[in-house]
């Protein structure tokens, strides 16, 4: 995805990493917005793994709910004709799409047909979520996703934002303090235990994250690594520095 910052356009992930967008974020003149790929950009990308020995693909993308990502992807689909194409909403962000993504790459090594992943996947959604609270209104002001004067009575009253997403439906939330936000956040989290699949998402504040892990460690999964991911800069950009949160999969 693209992070445009006045005349510089970057590609999330590619000539812009996370640690360097957050340091420079605060400073932003103006600030950052983001802006879908073209379908050319799958269509290149397809056309890679088609010269590479691929049979099929499977395209998995941000929740159509959020971003108009998955529509470019399936223009680029529908046009394309070297070899299938099946374009997959994760009905999910951030971690949770990576970890269905994860789940799909593993089945794929298993020689699974893409109609059997995408069941299979199908089923994962309904037990993955993402949960999160938000520092500041200020970066969803600057964004254009809420109007100054909505963001200027939130933060005087101290209103802390939670963003809740589970299959394509998203959901806002909030409170008075950030105490009470990290509490619903430990509600969320005990109440969808036990876990296949646990992490810790932030932007920006990786000794908060820390801390939220030491209140959250006896609910990560038994053998697993420990992961603690800044959220990606085309979804930091409107979220801003602060965002804190959990990415998940329950147990059947």
């Amino acid at each position: 995805m693209h992070i445009n910052q006045g005349d510089n356009t970057y590609l999330d992930g590619i000539n812009l990493s996370r640690e360097e967008f957050y340091r420079q974020l605060p400073g932003y003149q103006p600030s950052p917005s983001t802006a879908t790929p073209g379908p050319d950009a799958f269509t290149k990308v397809y056309n890679q793994l088609a010269d590479e020995g691929a049979q099929a693909i499977l395209s998995i993308h941000i929740s159509e709910t959020l971003s108009a990502t998955i529509n470019a992807a399936r223009v680029a689909a529908e046009q394309f004709t070297r070899i299938p194409v099946t374009v997959l909403d994760s009905s999910q962000l951030s971690l949770g799409t990576g970890f269905l993504v994860e789940k799909a790459a593993l089945l794929a090594q298993t020689e699974k047909k893409v109609e059997e992943i995408v069941s299979s996947l199908q089923e994962v959604m309904k037990r993955t979520y993402v949960f999160a609270s938000i520092k500041t209104l200020e970066y969803l002001r600057r964004s254009g996703r809420m109007n100054f004067a909505i963001a200027k009575f939130g933060e005087l009253l101290q209103i802390k934002p939670l963003l809740h997403m589970n299959m394509g439906k998203a959901t806002a939330h909030r409170t008075r303090t950030q105490k009470r936000a990290t509490a619903r956040l430990m509600e969320w989290l005990n109440e969808y235990a036990p876990y296949e699949k646990l992490a810790i998402l932030h932007a920006g504040v990786h000794e908060e994250a820390k801390a939220l892990y030491e209140q959250a460690s006896s609910l990560f999964p038994q053998g697993e690594e420990i992961l603690i991911v800044q959220i990606t800069p085309a979804l930091g950009a409107h979220l801003g520095i602060g965002a804190l949160g959990f990415a998940c999969i329950s147990k059947e």
